[in-house]
């Protein structure tokens, strides 16, 4: 399933729209607060399909019946880039446990790249349910590698994948490259196009450099 949270109205087209501006792309703080932002937006839409149970709380006055989450999620990142928006999930997940994924691109003298993974921190993922979160979903190759080394902590009940921005074309490498329907993808926006240097246009630039400074 693909849900594309900016095809409908809402504040997390205002963000999409802050974050692709170059004028406003020059003060970082804002960058990563508007990432933050969008991580709530898509936390919140994540919760309508999670499952709760009904518990009764006691208030000053007597005793109601609530709902609250069954279970806590695992919320997982790349670095660098996907801390703010890891953050803005977490704000909603209050006693969810983590994982962070360390993976790059390695380019090569003849001008292509390969995607390294050289470090994971991760609970165990065994039916959990796993929200998996990087800003920007290019050729799909990061989030793919990434999930597969998530998979050797165990396999999630379902998993939720969050991208701010996404082409057409790594959205499609996903969905051939993930072998497994227990998945949902949740993104922002979509760009047609995907340059040969693998870069999202019109997209938005490194998001990694303008929350956190050039490398």
């Amino acid at each position: 399933m693909i849900n594309i949270l900016g095809k409908n109205n809402s504040l997390l087209n205002h963000y999409i729209k802050e974050v692709r501006d170059v004028n406003v792309q020059k003060d970082s703080l804002r960058f990563r607060r508007n990432m933050e932002r969008m991580g709530e937006i898509f936390a919140y839409e994540i919760s309508k399909v999670l499952d709760y149970e009904q518990v009764e709380t006691t208030t000053p006055l007597g005793v109601a019946n609530c709902y609250a989450l069954k279970h806590q999620p695992v919320i997982a990142t790349i670095l660098r880039a996907g801390l703010p928006l890891h953050q803005g999930i977490l704000n909603y997940y209050d006693n969810a446990q983590n994982a962070f994924i360390s993976a790059y691109r390695k380019h090569h003298k003849n001008g292509k790249f390969t995607i390294q993974v050289e470090y994971a921190s991760c609970p165990p993922l065994d039916d959990k349910i796993l929200i998996l979160s990087d800003p920007m979903l290019a050729t799909g190759s990061s989030m793919v590698l990434t999930f597969k080394e998530l998979l050797e902590k165990g396999k999630p009940k379902h998993t939720h994948i969050v991208s701010v921005l996404a082409s057409a074309e790594g959205v499609d490498y996903v969905k051939k490259n993930i072998l497994t329907k227990n998945y949902t993808l949740w993104l922002g926006v979509v760009d047609d196009e995907l340059t040969a240097k693998a870069y999202i246009v019109p997209g938005l630039g490194d998001a990694g450099d303008l929350a956190f400074g050039s490398k």
